[in-house]
């Protein structure tokens, strides 16, 4: 199978769903002329021109409401924000307008659109370039949240994101943008709010998603070298959560470790740590652990960005204390 990049699974899944449905259209800072800030929508322009693949002003407000208003007249925009740290300056029209649309109106509205864009910690950009709101879109009723690790589920999930009659975000990572991986070139969804297991084990559960996937991952690795069999399973989607997956899992397991970029408090960690006591506390053999970034703003010293963000030695640690072995 071909493998392509992480932009590139991306782009194929805009394009083929504009090509699909004329109401697809693309909109955001930098994405038709400059052919995006981190080159997902390159050649878009050169295919759909500018009515469907539209730059805006630096106005973050006014072009999420333009979406709003085109996804409640039956259009399906895809709004892009260079970070999600911009989508601040547009969180009224995100949270007020169209995830209420559809309750607001008794059903009459729905709001079928995708905010998307990267998400958390991506280098030296310190405290305004590096957070993470998974949790804060996640807490809204009427969101979908899909936070995907690679590029096969990238495109599945953003061509199922399209499609849906909710509104998504739909949240990447600067850092994974060139990471490749395989992708079909046949058409395929993958459905969001279902987890997935990317590495059955025995011993204990990693639950994460996005970026820190790499460090579930390479924390099962490291673990595997002892003889301790990790479980690892993706999220994908923060809102819903894919419950059934982790308790079933922790059944077998006993233990379970989440690994999470964002802040410790009222985090997705937070929240599935509550839901696995709650459902699963017979089956624990030692408490919940949770692996996130430290309570501050990320600075913009690289060694200060290793001691605050999960990283693998971190990972392997909580799972070794849920093990009792240190």
């Amino acid at each position: 199978m071909r493998e392509i990049q992480f932009r590139e699974a991306l782009r194929e899944a805009m394009s083929e769903e504009m090509r699909r449905d004329p109401g697809v259209f693309l909109m955001g800072e930098e994405v038709a002329q400059y052919n995006g800030a981190y080159k997902v929508s390159q050649g878009m322009l050169d295919e759909f021109g500018p009515e469907r693949v539209i730059d805006t002003p630096i106005a973050e407000l006014g072009f999420a409401g333009i979406g709003v208003g085109a996804a409640v007249n039956g259009l399906r925009p895809i709004i892009e924000f260079m970070t999600f740290n911009f989508s601040l300056v547009a969180i009224d029209q995100v949270i007020n307008s169209a995830a209420k649309m559809m309750s607001m109106s008794g059903g009459q509205y729905s709001c079928p659109m995708v905010f998307r864009g990267p998400t958390g910690n991506a280098g030296m950009l310190s405290s305004q370039h590096s957070q993470n709101f998974e949790s804060w879109y996640a807490n809204t009723p009427g969101l979908k949240v899909v936070v995907p690790s690679n590029p096969y589920d990238a495109k599945g999930l953003l061509k199922s994101s399209i499609r849906d009659n909710d509104p998504v975000i739909f949240m990447e990572s600067e850092l994974m943008y060139g990471d490749k991986g395989e992708v079909p070139e046949g058409e395929y969804l993958i459905p969001i709010g279902k987890a997935d297991v990317k590495r059955v084990g025995s011993d204990i559960t990693l639950v994460s998603f996005g970026k820190m996937m790499k460090v579930a991952l390479a924390a099962a690795d490291e673990l595997s070298k002892e003889g301790i069999s990790a479980e690892v399973i993706d999220l994908m989607s923060v809102r819903p959560i894919d419950y059934a997956a982790i308790v079933e899992s922790v059944k077998k397991t006993n233990r379970l470790v989440v690994i999470e970029e964002a802040w410790p408090l009222a985090a997705i960690s937070s929240e599935i740590s509550y839901h696995i006591q709650r459902y699963a506390f017979d089956y624990l053999d030692a408490p919940v652990i949770r692996v996130n970034s430290l309570d501050v703003p990320l600075p913009y010293a690289p060694t200060l960005i290793e001691a605050i963000l999960p990283n693998v030695s971190k990972a392997v640690k909580a799972a070794k204390s849920a093990l009792y072995l240190q």
